[in-house]
């Protein structure tokens, strides 16, 4: 079904074209049946706020499109980027199943689906179907460790060159390979680059400038190729 923003809208769990290997997707039949009743489906335009930080948990949104950044301020309003939440992410788990508030806010970079469901339900929907309570656990266990990384990169990396090279590396790992060289969708100002990896917007522009002089990456359009991943690997200090 066609919905505003030029999207198709994937309103039944059970029927999805595009389920793949995510928190909440490929469950058994009767696990994803439930999922089907308890969630309701909505979509959203690009800087659609989902939740916002210090909220009460009122539940976890599943991005079924399009993609969210995730970002924690400070009292001085100083931003910084935590993530970028791709299809099958689910968002605000962390502070819905501990009762806490959540701890980021949640806006879309894009046109985006995301199904959301209750906190309630969402308990009541683990503690019946033992085998996504399992899943949640391991979800949480990987969220522990990505905010690991995340302070040992803002923390302990030298310069803001090794923090861009560490996480266009990120962004290699993730792309569609062919036989050329990487291309990533770049969605992200340099602004929110820069919140991602605690330097200023000025910086990571010069940064790009550097970066392309030594031909280590091409920007087309908002097409973004990486020309030489050895002399990236080179730069950062794992």
């Amino acid at each position: 079904m066609r919905a505003p923003y030029g999207l198709n809208i994937l309103d039944n769990c059970l029927t999805c074209p595009v389920r793949e290997e995510h928190l909440f997707c490929n469950l058994p039949f009767a696990a994803l049946q439930k999922l089907n009743e308890i969630k309701s489906t909505a979509t959203y335009p690009r800087s659609a706020t989902l939740f916002i930080e210090s909220q009460q948990p009122r539940g976890v949104f599943v991005l079924c499109t399009g993609k969210a950044k995730l970002s924690t301020s400070s009292s001085e309003g100083k931003t910084i980027i935590t993530k970028i939440s791709e299809p099958g992410d689910v968002l605000g788990l962390n502070a819905t199943i501990s009762s806490r508030p959540y701890e980021v806010t949640a806006e879309m970079l894009e046109p985006g689906q995301a199904n959301f469901i209750a906190r309630d339900a969402l308990l009541q929907f683990l503690r019946e179907h033992g085998e996504v309570a399992l899943r949640v656990a391991e979800q949480l266990s990987r969220n522990y460790y990505t905010a690991y990384e995340e302070i040992r990169t803002l923390g302990l990396t030298n310069s803001p060159a090794e923090k861009l090279a560490k996480l266009l590396l990120s962004w290699n790992a993730g792309a569609e390979h062919t036989n050329g060289p990487a291309q990533v969708k770049l969605t992200l100002t340099h602004e929110e680059i820069a919140a991602m990896i605690g330097t200023t917007r000025e910086t990571v522009s010069r940064l790009f400038s550097g970066f392309k002089r030594k031909k280590l990456l091409e920007l087309k359009g908002s097409t973004l190729i990486i020309r030489n991943k050895p002399a990236l690997e080179k730069m950062v200090h794992y």
